[in-house]
């Protein structure tokens, strides 16, 4: 499971869909450019992104501050908070995994000069787990699932092949 699935599950599950089965748009985006821009400038080159591989997961982490053992992740809008905030909670539960323990999220939006924090309850890594299997469900399928038709759909880097 990556970061990308789970921020994906939250912000449609046919772009999920799509991705996993290797049809990428990402590319050819600008806005996606833009947030890549602004995550690799926002802290030192050589501390930027970890990456995190097992089995299981795969995920890379903006920053990892190992003295006070929180996990960056870099945004460029709060647009889409809670699916922010659901990709640090499931990197931090990575960590635990990892026998990292007492691992907390921060998600800067250097832009807006904003930061939010962010913690793994017990409800939330049950809530994790239906998740990913919801996750392997999507991907699992056939056939994608339908257009979701909604006001962000626009903007998204997948909008041609949902609307033309």
């Amino acid at each position: 499971m990556t970061g990308t699935q789970i921020s994906y599950y939250f912000i449609c599950h046919r772009k999920l869909w799509l991705f996993v089965n290797q049809i990428d748009m990402e590319q050819t985006s600008d806005i996606v450019s833009i947030g890549k821009f602004i995550s690799e400038s926002t802290y030192e080159r050589e501390k930027h992104e970890i990456h995190i591989s097992d089995e299981e997961d795969d995920i890379v982490i903006d920053f990892y501050d190992s003295k006070n053992r929180i996990i960056h992740e870099v945004k460029k809008s709060d647009k889409m908070e809670e699916t922010h905030i659901w990709q640090v909670k499931f990197y931090i539960s990575v960590l635990e995994k990892k026998g990292i323990i007492g691992v907390t999220g921060e998600i800067d939006y250097p832009k807006l000069r904003q930061k939010i924090k962010v913690e793994l309850t017990d409800k939330d890594r049950s809530e994790l787990k239906l998740i990913k299997e919801n996750i392997i469900k999507i991907i699992s399928s056939e056939v994608a699932p339908d257009v979701i038709n909604k006001s962000f759909c626009k903007k998204c880097s997948y909008y041609e092949l949902c609307y033309v």
